[in-house]
């Protein structure tokens, strides 16, 4: 007896936040509600500033002794480049949503929905590898520790699945103190870098000739000073993982504090913070890349950034054990741990932010998608099976992590240049121009050296489209209209013919004429023995968008040819449309209305495809499934009839 009881808590607690109408989860709360940019600052900054445990190690193992100088070129990218794009996505998208919904507003039609779950293939490659890698990064700090690596040592993947495990346990409980523990997590981890940094920069400063062996070294590797920088800008390229945080400081805008004044529409204060912490924090990490690079490419010898290296993944932990002590080492490993393990929070963020404002609309996901913990729970299998496929390795999730990363801010960029050309700004659309030419190399070149990231984001894209497919296709006789409106001429129709029987008439709109009505009344009445005496209303349904899945039903009346009564609707299918229409009459005057139709002709799974496809095809047979899957009562269906 038990047991029945606990599964309607267990599911109520599952779904619990769930709502059935599109786009609420955009929206929660007024326009001014959050907290101050800094505090939200540091949640973005759990993945931003994280990258620090791993950015110096692979930025050496890229570009070798030219980290620094490929670092600088990297840090100038970031602050007259991404940082100007997210600044403008900040005021072209003030929900939240990036710069994936300014460049869905471009594109209607399948072909807008596949370009966004494209988008989307490579934002969950984004921050789905963020979690799995800062998860694995954060694993290797905590084998390769002194006092732990003989005991951890080979258990790497099932220590990376428990961080994983516990990530998602922490969303699952809920998520409202995750700003107040980022903010400690944050200001503990930057406090450590600068002492390690400061001291790093101690050593160079009190021992010259180890600048003096750098400069050697390059001059010996590569040549003249022009030749340097030439390689810098080749490349910079594999560094793009110090790019990471932009997307989400924008994911995280919905939490930062407004002015009172804000509106959904327009909320100003909210930009403003939003444009503050994204100039911050990239300063921030600006200063912290330099300087890491700097001390980590100098100091620490080459072989120790290689694969079994002790620098391996974590060059300003070796630095911390090298010159602050085992004791320092560890406290700065227990910090980098924690920022790492919690990075894949604003990550996870991020997703939940994403996934259910798209896929749930497009009628791509099922409808507990638009629910937190479902979709946690989805989110960190996958992560499991990534963590699994690549053997929580660092190094080898690397490209997936900047292929992700460059595709969305290159997406951004031309986001805000098409943007900046509609609003008639001549200037910045060069320089957003400028900058979109530059992302587009900086990708291209990554997906060349890197192709395996690319191939890591094509499987999430293809994994996603299939997965909505079949989703929709599962979906595709719900009841898709949110609400019916009907107008005062409308109204007046239904209200003429609600004390006798009520009749529709389906009609495929052509010519309009009066022939046209004539020949379909005298065609349905023969063709259903309706008594000549009997009212009928005509309903033609105009499909705008097949791709849309959810929308709202505006319905019109006219008087045509001064005889003939027409019901207009406009809608993304026509059967869900006339379903709608039934349903609301029936709930509106007590009445069943019958509803009457034309067979299609045609090949029937031709036809479903139309429908599917166009919102078109097997009218009449879809109607009455779309009727029947929402209404169970069959005393309670309005009638259809083919003939």
């Amino acid at each position: 007896m038990a047991t029945p009881a606990r599964t309607p808590r267990l599911r109520a607690w599952m779904l619990e936040g769930l709502t059935d109408r599109p786009g609420q989860h955009a929206q929660t709360g007024t326009a001014h509600e959050g907290r101050p940019w800094w505090r939200v600052m540091c949640l973005t900054g759990l993945d931003y500033f994280s990258t620090l445990g791993y950015q110096p190690g692979i930025a050496a193992l890229a570009a070798g002794l030219l980290s620094p100088l490929a670092t600088i070129v990297l840090v100038l990218l970031t602050l007259f480049g991404a940082l100007p794009v997210y600044r403008r996505v900040a005021e072209e998208s003030p929900h939240g949503e990036g710069s994936i919904a300014m460049l869905e507003r471009l594109l209607s039609f399948w072909k807008g929905k596949l370009f966004v779950l494209t988008l989307l293939g490579f934002a969950a490659t984004d921050f789905l590898i963020t979690i799995t890698l800062s998860a694995a990064d954060a694993t290797a700090h905590l084998v390769e520790n002194p006092h732990l690596t003989s005991a951890l040592h080979g258990h790497e993947v099932p220590i990376t699945l428990l961080m994983i495990a516990l990530l998602g346990a922490v969303f699952l409980k809920g998520f409202s103190e995750a700003i107040g523990v980022a903010m400690v997590l944050v200001a503990t981890y930057l406090g450590l870098n600068v002492v390690v940094v400061a001291v790093g920069l101690w050593q160079v400063a009190t021992e010259p000739h180890v600048v003096a062996d750098w400069t050697q070294a390059l001059t010996a590797e590569h040549g003249n000073p022009f030749m340097m920088i030439a390689i810098a800008l080749v490349v910079f390229p594999k560094l793009a993982l110090g790019l990471s945080g932009f997307e989400t400081g924008v994911a995280v805008m919905p939490h930062v504090h407004g002015d009172p004044d804000d509106t959904g529409a327009r909320p100003a204060g909210r930009i403003r913070g939003t444009k503050k912490l994204l100039t911050t924090a990239a300063v921030i990490m600006s200063v912290f890349l330099i300087c890491s690079s700097f001390v980590t490419t100098l100091l620490i010898p080459a072989d120790e950034f290689k694969a079994g290296g002790e620098a391996n993944g974590r060059a300003l932990a070796y630095l911390a054990h090298e010159h602050l002590g085992s004791a320092f080492g560890t406290v700065y490993d227990v910090s980098t741990i924690l920022i790492l393990w919690f990075a894949g929070s604003s990550a996870m963020a991020g997703l939940l932010n994403l996934m259910p404002r798209y896929l749930p609309r497009y009628g791509m996901a099922p409808h507990w998608a638009r629910a937190l913990r479902p979709m946690v729970i989805v989110f960190t299998l996958v992560a499991f099976l990534v963590t699994w496929l690549f053997d929580a390795d660092v190094d080898a999730q690397g490209g997936a992590y900047a292929t992700g990363v460059l595709v969305l801010i290159t997406s951004a960029a031309v986001a805000v240049t098409i943007a900046a050309k509609r609003a008639g700004e001549r200037g910045w659309t060069i320089g957003f121009g400028i900058i979109s030419a530059v992302f587009v190399y900086t990708t291209a070149v990554n997906v060349v050296e890197r192709p395996d990231g690319v191939k890591i984001g094509a499987c999430f894209i293809a994994g996603i489209m299939a997965l909505s497919l079949l989703s929709r296709l599962a979906r595709v006789f719900e009841l898709r209209v949110t609400h019916v409106e009907l107008d005062d001429m409308a109204q007046r129709f239904v209200r003429d013919t609600a004390n006798r029987t009520i009749r529709f008439i389906a009609n495929e709109p052509d010519r309009r004429d009066k022939a046209e009505y004539r020949d379909k009344v005298e065609q349905i009445r023969e063709d259903n023995d309706i008594p000549p005496g009997d009212d009928v209303l005509f309903v033609e349904v105009t499909v705008l968008d097949p791709s849309e899945f959810e929308s709202g039903l505006k319905v019109r009346g006219e008087v045509l040819h001064d005889r003939y009564r027409v019901l207009t609707l406009e809608s993304s299918t026509v059967p869900n449309a006339l379903a709608a229409l039934l349903l609301h009459v029936r709930d509106d005057t007590g009445q069943r209305p019958h509803v009457y139709f034309e067979w299609t002709e045609g090949n029937p799974m031709a036809n479903f495809l139309r429908f599917f496809l166009f919102g078109q095809g097997e009218v009449a047979p879809v109607t009455r499934e779309v009727i029947r899957a929402a209404e169970p009562d069959r005393a309670r269906r309005p009638h259809v009839h083919a003939g």
